[in-house]
């Protein structure tokens, strides 16, 4: 019985089972002490500088590609409008512009999604993952070859993943944790090819053209773009049966 209960003990670590998120549990990890050790202050010192208070925090992140730019946005319960309140450098990312549409093609999915999972023995040591494929990957991908291992992790080595600094991911799970903690009932996340100015948008329509998937997710993302830099509220989306999005 003891030999059965070390197995499935060992099975649960290594399938990468959604853990428990509440911070009363995640602080009891050593990699998570270390993290709000190392980067707690950071974060209350950070929060304050933006007049926002950790119990009614909420957090929106967004990431580009082209620039490995990981944004991540705070407000207070009570308000409407989102600030920025770090800009994190992206460590390494892998592939190149457009979505991710198969398992191995080490595309980091690009699209709306949210944090599933925070893993505090990650081994890139600490991970929050991403719930790639979403509703739209699962219609354009290739099916049942989609993948879904995509996260946001340390250790700065990525096949398919935003991958920081491990420093740069202790205050990132962090904010996570708090966000959480504070009754955040999840936590969205949207991946862009690059900052989708009218500019950028325009090359990629050009350059890319006879990629019609790309340019029909990008349109989707660049609706969201413009909305949320004019608002600085997330866009509702709703996911429709041909893969495409309802942004407003």
């Amino acid at each position: 019985m003891r030999l059965l209960l070390i197995l499935l003990a060992c099975l649960i670590l290594c399938s990468g089972m959604t853990t428990d998120t509440s911070k009363a549990k995640q602080i009891t990890y050593t990699r998570v002490r270390e993290a709000y050790s190392l980067k707690g202050k950071v974060v209350e010192k950070t929060l304050a500088g933006r007049a926002i208070s950790k119990e009614g925090m909420r957090i929106y992140f967004r990431a580009f590609k082209t620039e490995k730019i990981l944004e991540l946005w705070a407000k207070n319960s009570i308000d409407t409008a989102f600030v920025l309140l770090k800009e994190f450098p992206i460590c390494d990312l892998s592939g190149d512009v457009g979505p991710k549409r198969r398992y191995k093609d080490l595309q980091v999915p690009e699209g709306f999604y949210r944090i599933s999972e925070l893993n505090p023995f990650s081994k890139f040591y600490l991970s929050v993952k991403v719930n790639y494929p979403n509703a739209s990957d699962s219609i354009r991908g290739v099916r049942g070859r989609l993948g879904n291992h995509i996260f946001i992790h340390g250790s700065c080595v990525s096949s398919g993943c935003l991958a920081m600094t491990d420093d740069r991911m202790r205050e990132i799970y962090v904010y996570c944790v708090e966000a959480l903690n504070a009754g955040q009932a999840e936590i969205p996340i949207t991946i862009y090819p690059a900052k989708l100015t009218d500019a950028t948008y325009a090359r990629f329509l050009t350059r890319y053209a006879k990629y019609k998937d790309d340019i029909s997710l990008w349109g989707d993302l660049k609706k969201s773009y413009d909305l949320f830099n004019l608002k600085k509220v997330p866009p509702t989306v709703k996911f429709l049966p041909d893969g495409k999005h309802e942004v407003k």
